[in-house]
């Protein structure tokens, strides 16, 4: 069955002169407007293709790639404001994605750009978003393991660190001593589990397992010693911006390294400066 909001892959029925036709299955026939279809595609071929509904509720295909599809999270910015609600763009061609004024925290404005979650409306079965975003966070009990890798959205920071939003799921938080640079709000990136907390929020951490960022900070610290002659100034007694700056790093991953290193005999740890032995 065809999901609507989502990339279906699905068989060419027939062309005709404004496109093709795709089967949807159970007879349905679904159009894939020319502009969309692919230069030299025949009957028979499997494209893949994102669904949604038109202003006239006809189910259509298109080969844009949304900024989010169905279920999806994303900072979107408002093309225009009418009587029904605001409306974003969305990243399809002739296609604008609908907030109703019931699901805005406050009125959009045309120009701003809002963190909103993407849905299928149950009463028109067409897609539209919600401001709304925490009716949509924590509704499911996070299964992690402590490593296990996952996808985030920045969407602030607070004293602390940054809140993200977890596989479009849950919300996170990645401490300030966990990071290397900055994160800007609306950036995604992969992160890893440190810990699940009773609340079902999950703390998280940017880089690798414990043993990997080890083991690569380890390399590049060396590397750094060999380059400067067999002597650094940044120790395990330097400042987390001053760790950070040089090596991308946090300070707790930088002292377990200069630990490794010392433990294995390769450095020297001094007052002031770390040598290579």
């Amino acid at each position: 069955m065809v999901k609507i909001g989502q990339f279906n892959k699905l068989p060419v029925a027939k062309e005709v002169d404004f496109g093709v036709y795709l089967d949807g299955g159970a007879g349905i026939e679904i159009l894939l407007p020319a502009r969309f279809v692919p230069e030299g595609t025949a009957v028979g071929d499997i494209l893949d293709v994102f669904i949604y509904k038109d202003s006239e509720d006809r189910v259509i295909a298109t080969t844009d790639v949304p900024y989010a599809k169905v279920g999806e999270f994303a900072y979107l910015q408002v093309s225009q404001v009418n009587d029904i609600g605001a409306f974003l763009d969305w990243g399809i061609l002739g296609k604008d994605l609908l907030v109703p004024y019931s699901q805005q925290k406050s009125k959009m404005r045309p120009g701003g750009v809002y963190l909103v979650y993407v849905y299928l409306d149950d009463a028109s079965g067409r897609i539209a978003a919600s401001a709304k975003v925490e009716h949509f966070l924590g509704n499911t009990i996070p299964e992690y393991t402590p490593g296990q890798e996952v996808e985030c959205l920045v969407t602030g920071e607070t004293p602390i660190g940054y809140s993200v939003i977890v596989d479009n799921l849950h919300r996170g938080m990645i401490y300030s001593n966990e990071t290397f640079r900055p994160l800007e709000e609306q950036e995604t990136l992969r992160a890893h589990v440190r810990h699940v907390r009773p609340d079902g929020k999950i703390d998280l951490r940017i880089g690798g397992n414990a043993r990997e960022r080890v083991g690569s900070l380890s390399d590049s610290i060396l590397a750094t010693l060999r380059a400067s002659g067999g002597r650094m100034t940044v120790s395990d007694k330097s400042s987390p911006d001053e760790i950070r700056c040089h090596f991308r790093c946090s300070k707790k991953d930088f002292k377990k390294a200069l630990g490794a290193l010392y433990k294995e005999q390769r450095i020297r740890i001094l007052p002031d400066s770390v040598e290579l032995v």
